[in-house]
């Protein structure tokens, strides 16, 4: 159910798109001419694209809160893999901090700014 509503999720998504690119605007629009010639008039191809808007804007909105609820109600528990925990190591005897070597221990390995 949740794989079908996203393909129409995707389909209306693209379709909005399209009609929202078809649109006339201040530039002209892609697809709608000036011409009374063609299909449609150009007051009726703008009340069948802007109808078109609505419809596909609310289905869209309309799908994506169904979609949210579907994978809201159908999360499964989130199983945990303990297989590859790390292993506490094995305990060792503690090292012995080795000595300093030998030298010379009152001058510095840095020689101090005079």
């Amino acid at each position: 159910m949740f794989t079908f509503l996203l393909v129409v999720q995707t389909l209306v998504a693209a379709a909005l798109v399209a009609v929202i690119l078809m649109q006339r605007s201040e530039g002209g629009g892609l697809g709608v001419s000036s011409s009374s010639a063609g299909l449609m008039t150009a007051r009726g191809a703008a009340d069948f694209l802007t109808r078109a808007t609505a419809i596909l804007g609310g289905l869209f909105i309309t799908i994506s809160i169904v979609l949210a609820a579907i994978a809201g109600v159908s999360r499964e528990s989130t199983a945990v893999d303990t297989s590859l925990v790390k292993q506490q190591p094995v305990q060792q005897a503690p090292i012995a901090p080795t000595a300093p070597p030998a030298g010379n221990e009152t001058t510095p390995a840095v020689p101090l700014a005079q």
